[in-house]
């Protein structure tokens, strides 16, 4: 195995685009070119995200919720996270806010606006 992407479902993506792009995301690829958009890929840095709206499905893959956010927690190991927090706080509903885990990691959980959960974290020195 050499990486994972994972495909995020949502119900509309040019809002999840916008959203994303506050956290410094780039639109990388996207499905179609012209006209309503079913899949964009986003990424920064090492992390890429794939959406894809629920409609997009149809009738394939029905054990797929077609709920937004769910249990699932997405974890991002990311560099100078006192800045990034700092650069993204005001434009995102903060979960947890900066602090030092009993492992050892600075870690910020925010919601996006699909309703999951994505905790962006850090080894300080």
């Amino acid at each position: 195995m050499k990486s994972i992407t994972p495909n995020i479902f949502v119900k509309n993506i040019d809002e999840t685009i916008a959203f994303y792009e506050q956290l410094e995301f780039k639109l990388s690829m996207k499905v179609p070119d012209e006209g309503s958009l079913v899949w964009a890929m986003m990424t920064k840095d090492n992390v890429s995200f794939m959406f894809q709206t629920f409609d997009s499905l149809g009738n394939d893959l029905p054990e797929i919720s077609r709920q937004n956010g769910g249990s699932l927690l997405l974890y991002i190991q990311t560099k100078e996270i006192r800045r990034y927090y700092d650069r993204i706080k005001s434009k995102v509903t903060i979960l947890k806010g900066l602090e030092k885990t009993f492992y050892g990691a600075t870690e910020f959980s925010i919601q996006d606006i699909n309703g999951y959960v994505l905790t962006f974290a850090e080894q300080e020195d």
